[in-house]
């Protein structure tokens, strides 16, 4: 009995000696992570779950023709439309950075005087744009995406008018604009969930002018909204 006694007595002092050395040593796997594709909604979850985005973009921008001619001179800001189909691609696993390529409808142009005549320049392009993307994360809905890069663009419409004689030319004919620009394009977009805004400024460093002594180069302040998927 009193063998039985002491047994008990050792078995009760050791358990929870046991118990602990097997929560102290005992090796636990991490948990796996989630799935690559996964959909969580919020803006840190999507883009790490992601290699790729595509968006749609819709907005307006405020733009002018800065030419040596004076015929070709729109410093002042016409307003126009313009409307992209974007997508970006992950630069490296888990990296917040993008690059960010599309294609955009885009109405430059500007607003002029030649003696003493108001001249409206309409330059139409399509436009791709070649941009590098950060995410700046504020909350977890919530971030901040600066970029910078450039852009090449290709003429596809526009009138010249001529309040003055009343009349209207073709933008891109030989007393026009050529019709490639390229440039620099910089500015911040905003995204919370799904919904996106940005601003930014097309610097054109092409010479759309077909006169080799004058130089003519277009700019452009836009903003636009749209959702990324």
């Amino acid at each position: 009995m009193k063998k039985w006694m002491i047994v008990l007595m050792s078995l009760m002092l050791t358990t929870p000696v046991l118990a602990q050395y097997g929560r102290t040593h005992v090796h636990r796997l991490p948990a796996p992570p989630p799935p690559r594709n996964s959909y969580r909604h919020s803006v840190d979850s999507y883009r790490y779950s992601c290699d790729a985005y595509y968006g749609l973009r819709l907005g307006v921008g405020f733009a002018t023709v800065n030419s040596d001619d004076k015929y070709l001179d729109g410093g002042s800001m016409k307003a126009g439309l313009n409307a992209s189909v974007v997508a970006g691609f992950q630069l490296g696993h888990y990296s917040p950075v993008y690059f960010e390529t599309g294609i955009s409808y885009v109405e430059k142009g500007g607003e002029g005087h030649y003696e003493g005549a108001k001249f409206t320049y309409g330059l139409n392009y399509l436009e791709m744009p070649l941009l590098i993307k950060g995410f700046v994360d504020i909350t977890p809905n919530f971030s901040v995406q600066p970029f910078a890069g450039g852009y090449v663009a290709l003429g596809i419409s526009g009138k010249i008018k001529d309040f003055g004689q009343r009349q209207t030319y073709s933008s891109f004919d030989h007393e026009g604009f050529k019709r490639f620009d390229g440039g620099i394009k910089a500015g911040c977009g905003v995204q919370y969930e799904f919904l996106y805004g940005e601003i930014g400024y097309d610097f054109g460093l092409a010479n759309i002018s077909h006169d080799y002594f004058d130089t003519s180069h277009t700019g452009m302040l836009y903003t636009t909204i749209g959702v990324n998927f």
